[in-house]
């Protein structure tokens, strides 16, 4: 739960439509109740979506900020692995496991994902759209509950975007970091030590989960992402962009790796 002390909106720097704005204005009418859902369908392709993930967990902070202080929760955000996992992104505080939903490439298998967790902002990749068929019942729940819909690449830049949002802080960067590279850093405490609250990163559950994830990428794969990620980087921080789409957009790029 590391999130909650170190992000702060004063981080970000968000453009929309080539003029500067606001966390809010790229998250409008953020409320109490937002969940983030982040579909990723590639090796450690969640990193492209950082900083719109960030911003959606200092919103969810910011709103109430109870929840850094006294409750010291963590922030509701679920990550939809398709088709297999695709390395732990569990750095984020997609924590504990569960909010990293392993999924099949069954497009109507993923929307009731996303509707059982009561997604209400969804960040898809930018593959192309296809002509299908939800289930009715399904999608209409989705349209009636999703509030923004993004598309992002898991480079961390899209085509013709219109949302850039950009880190002024290299701890911006932390959390990528360890989800590129793993740091298998927690050790059980002896019982006199232990915290009042378990932490993720005290937890053996936590270390378990991101050696589980291991095997998901190659170390190619992981090379790769790194060298992307450092590719964007200006003075230790990144800068990212990404597409609004309509929500009905979003839930047609659920099938884009079928």
């Amino acid at each position: 739960m590391h999130v909650a002390t170190l992000l702060a909106g004063e981080m970000f720097e968000v453009e929309i439509e080539g003029r500067p704005a606001s966390i809010a204005d790229a998250l409008p009418d953020w409320n109490l109740h937002d969940r983030f859902g982040l579909v990723i369908d590639e090796s450690l392709g969640g990193v492209g979506a950082t900083h719109l993930l960030q911003i959606a967990i200092t919103s969810f902070y910011d709103i109430k900020p109870s929840r850094r202080r006294e409750l010291k929760i963590y922030p509701e955000i679920y990550a939809f692995h398709i088709g297999k996992g695709h390395g732990a992104h569990a750095p984020y505080d997609f924590w504990p496991a569960r909010r990293e939903v392993m999924l099949s490439t069954d497009h109507r298998e993923i929307l009731d994902a996303i509707n059982d967790r009561g997604i209400t902002r969804l960040a898809v990749p930018d593959r192309a759209p296809r002509d299908i068929q939800h289930r009715p019942k399904e999608e209409d729940a989705a349209l009636d509950r999703i509030v923004s819909a993004f598309a992002y690449h898991p480079s961390g830049r899209v085509a013709n975007p219109d949302i850039r949002i950009a880190g002024k802080d290299k701890r911006t960067e932390y959390n990528p970091g360890r989800v590129l590279r793993p740091v298998y850093a927690a050790t059980p405490r002896p019982a006199a030590a232990a915290p009042k609250r378990l932490v993720k990163e005290t937890d053996p559950s936590y270390v378990n989960w991101l050696r589980e994830r291991d095997n998901d990428v190659t170390e190619e794969e992981r090379a790769f992402a790194e060298r992307r990620r450092e590719s964007l980087k200006r003075d230790g921080v990144v800068t990212e962009s990404y597409r609004r789409i309509a929500v009905s957009e979003a839930l047609k790029r659920l099938a884009s790796t079928d």
